[in-house]
């Protein structure tokens, strides 16, 4: 890359969830590869994720106390807001106090709440800034800070009509972990031992989703005897109980049979051998499936801000890309249903991930440090 980012000392805000934290992890990495004398101190709280990996990728963690708005008029919600507000004014002393103290010359935020005082702050002090925005449908943090920042990151360029920027956004697509981008397909077919049945692997997220849960147990029931495909199911941490359920229905579950149930998967595993993947909608996740091609039934989650996951789904299900559940229509006959029909109709299973490979974004990384560049 002939780009060379002029910055020395670059202020990173992100927190709240790995789709914030990741990407700019992985952005700091590239930064750091490009440009080894570079400063990078990350600026997030002390309880959300952001406290324990940014530390353990060997950079700097500045903490603020900060958190969102409740959108209701509750005795309990109105006191949340005033604690709130209280927050919001002490983190923005505190933030002005640790850009002096750093002066950076660049300012980038990969959104959370923590994002909003941290690029203001920046914005009004004319340092240049940059604002990377995941899912389809901005967050809050982002859509109010568009209007002020230097240049405006997307993932999708859907997100853009529902933002203001003062200048033209720019596509990078959200980068993907380098594992998963080397990951052999035959390897991992191999290393499953799946006897040459298609794999239909699922997940509701790290802690576990118990509709998904249930619709899943359900499907592996009405499918079992079928004996067609090879299941390979992560119950998340609240799900354990699954296991067992299965296995009083008759179920036999091991790590080389039909059934595979278990807590956690390891997905640079297990993901390049998929044929069908049933999960969420978050960011990361489909940026993964669109990296390695593949067919995916999507159940976006409806818990989360602004119901972006939905919209982060149809970007998908518009192209042809992914086929879409919402929660309130999941039933473990549906769900059968959808994978009978895929895995009956080989062109159709083979075309979607197809369209998925052709939306991917497989230098998105290089993209972000190009745009950081122009600006710094």
């Amino acid at each position: 890359m002939s780009e060379k980012l002029k910055a020395k000392r670059i202020l990173i805000a992100a927190g709240g969830t790995g789709g914030h934290i990741n990407p700019a992890l992985g952005t700091a990495g590239y930064i750091k590869e490009q440009n080894p004398d570079a400063e990078i101190v990350f600026v997030g709280t002390a309880e959300k994720m952001e406290s324990r990996l940014v530390p353990a990728a060997g950079y700097e963690l500045k903490t603020i106390s900060i958190q969102g708005f409740y959108r209701s008029f509750k005795w309990e919600d109105i006191k949340h807001n005033i604690v709130t507000v209280i927050k919001l004014l002490k983190s923005s002393s505190k933030v002005k106090k640790i850009i002096r103290e750093f002066n950076p010359d660049l300012v980038i935020g990969f959104g959370g709440y923590v994002s909003g005082p941290v690029l203001r702050a920046a914005a009004k002090m004319k340092i240049p800034t940059a604002i990377h925005e995941q899912n389809a449908f901005p967050g809050v943090t982002n859509k109010a800070l568009a209007g002020r920042v230097d240049r405006v990151m997307l993932t999708n360029g859907r997100a853009e009509k529902y933002m203001k920027p003062k200048n033209p956004p720019v596509i990078t697509g959200l980068p993907i972990r380098g594992d998963l981008l080397k990951a052999d397909r035959e390897e991992s077919v191999k290393e499953l031992n799946l006897n040459g049945k298609p794999l239909v692997l699922s997940m509701g997220g790290s802690l576990g989703a118990k509709p998904i849960n249930d619709a899943v147990s359900g499907l592996i029931l009405n499918k079992y005897k079928d004996n067609d495909c090879i299941f390979l199911h992560a119950t998340g941490k609240n799900g354990t109980d699954m296991i067992e359920k299965l296995k009083n229905c008759g179920v036999e579950i091991s790590e080389d049979g039909n059934v595979r149930v278990c807590e956690y998967i390891d997905i640079p595993k297990c993901l390049p051998a998929a044929d069908i993947v049933i999960c969420r909608s978050g960011a990361s996740t489909l940026s993964e499936l669109q990296a390695l091609g593949k067919t995916s039934i999507l159940i976006p989650s409806p818990y989360v801000a602004e119901n972006h996951q939905y919209h982060n789904a149809m970007a998908l299900v518009n192209n042809d890309a992914a086929l879409i559940i919402e929660e309130k229509d999941l039933t473990a006959d549906k769900l059968t249903e959808t994978v009978n029909n895929l895995l009956a109709d080989k062109l159709k299973l083979a075309g979607i991930g197809e369209n998925a490979k052709k939306m991917a974004v497989l230098d998105s990384t290089q993209r972000i440090y190009k745009t950081l560049c122009e600006i710094a």
